[in-house]
């Protein structure tokens, strides 16, 4: 058991770029660090409102020297890292992409939280001590050194705090399904309920995760608790963020938003007929939509985030 830290939650991009040879690139935590001589991916926090592709950019340049263009979205992991010299337990969402070098020359950073930055073959690597969610990234084994918090601490699914502006802002991710039946002949979608940003919207069925929990099992629980549907993760389609810089709900208090969002094709192998089971929550209405029908909804009744996916899957 860890002793009883303050819970925090946060967003980060990290990359994976390899050279001619196949080795990957990777930073070492200094000794001003939680984890010092442990190895990890480059990357870092998104900071609020900042699209995770140029988070990946940007963390990359300053850990490393070199010049990155994202290629591809490769996973995304979750964890929860107890930090005891700091008083806090930190439960990080992680966007792991594919990197290309564009250029630059590696350099070495004394005084800051990563102080090398070096290319390692794999089995290099698997010889390091490394950060867990890097050797899960990288498909390598071995013993994490994070301290893992059990059980996880209770934290708010809503979180707001003062901004620099005044304004309280919110950063909050989520994960939501391109679901179908098995002939992918209907899609699932939702409505948002009044009170809520986007009310009255068609939505995907899905919601934020809870502290602690993966991205895919809380997009299972949010289908079954939005549409009664039990579902099936086929993959990862990518990851979309958006900014409402002065969003209005429930909370009846202007809120600076930056959702960041993961969506999923998954597949409800038993379709039956939906059923909203958090009544009073953001959802109103659940319902099975012929696949044909979906292109023909005009876009101004879909959300941001429904219609980025639905673009992304070839439907609209």
């Amino acid at each position: 058991m860890t002793p009883a830290l303050e819970p925090l939650r946060r967003i980060a991009a990290y990359a994976v770029a390899t050279d001619d040879d196949g080795r990957v690139l990777l930073v070492r935590a200094s000794s001003s660090s939680g984890t010092p001589g442990v190895w990890s991916l480059p990357g870092g926090a998104v900071d609020h409102g900042e699209d995770p592709n140029h988070t990946v950019v940007r963390e990359t340049a300053a850990e490393t020297g070199l010049s990155v263009a994202v290629a591809g979205l490769r996973d995304v992991l979750a964890d929860m890292r107890a930090l005891p010299h700091r008083g806090v337990t930190i439960h990080t969402d992680r966007l792991i992409y594919s990197v290309s070098i564009r250029g630059g020359t590696l350099v070495d950073r004394v005084g800051h939280p990563t102080d090398l930055a070096r290319w390692h073959t794999l089995d290099e690597a698997g010889r390091l001590k490394l950060r867990q969610f890097t050797a899960n990234a990288l498909g390598l084994g071995g013993a994490s050194a994070d301290l893992r918090p059990e059980p996880a601490p209770t934290f708010p699914s809503f979180y707001a705090y003062p901004g620099p502006d005044g304004l309280h802002r919110a950063q909050r991710f989520a994960a939501y399904a391109i679901a179908t039946d098995p002939q992918d002949s209907t899609l699932l979608l939702t409505r948002i309920a009044p009170g809520y940003p986007g009310e009255g919207r068609w939505h995907l069925p899905g919601g934020g995760t809870d502290y602690g929990e993966q991205p895919g099992p809380a997009l299972i629980r949010e289908l079954v608790e939005e549409t009664g549907q039990a579902g099936r993760l086929v993959e990862l389609l990518g990851v979309a963020s958006h900014r409402d810089a002065a969003s209005l709900g429930p909370e009846g208090y202007p809120i600076d938003w930056h959702g960041v969002r993961a969506f999923y094709r998954v597949i409800v192998d038993d379709p039956t007929e939906v059923a909203v089971k958090d009544v009073g929550g953001s959802t109103s209405e659940a319902r099975w939509v012929p696949v044909k029908q979906v292109a023909d909804l005009p876009e101004d009744e879909l959300t941001e985030v429904t219609a980025e996916a639905l673009r992304k899957a070839g439907l609209i």
